[in-house]
């Protein structure tokens, strides 16, 4: 089991710059999958990025593809999410997801069975 913790959220103006964090408990982080979800007001959740447990594979949703860096730290236990040239729709309320040995699917929020609280990131225009 594991437990998420997000920081690093705010409010940025257009153009500005970011970085998430997710901290992560327990021993067998680099055994996770690890992703970043956003949920903006009166819209579904929808996957941003994702990092596979096993080579550090990167995904993207293409809304943020080139704008947004996931990353990880497993000596910190540690996830990161690097967003640059922030756009008023980006955002939303931030959540980092975690998934066993995940393989597959890393888009589906019903794949990940856990969830941090999430860190609200406001741009303005």
């Amino acid at each position: 089991q594991v437990q998420l913790v997000e920081s690093g959220g705010g409010l940025v103006q257009a153009g500005g710059s970011l970085r998430l964090s997710c901290a992560a408990s327990g021993r067998t982080f680099s055994s996770y999958t690890m992703a970043w979800f956003r949920q903006a007001p009166g819209k579904e959740r929808e996957f941003a990025a994702a990092i596979s447990w096993i080579g550090r594979i990167t995904y993207y949703a293409d809304s943020v593809k080139g704008r947004f860096t996931i990353s990880r730290d497993n000596a910190k236990n540690t996830l990161y999410l690097q967003m640059n040239s922030l756009k008023p729709e980006d955002t939303a309320v931030y959540y980092c997801a975690a998934e066993f040995q995940k393989n597959s699917d890393y888009a589906a929020v019903v794949k990940y069975d856990y969830w941090g609280q999430g860190t609200q990131v406001t741009v303005s225009s």
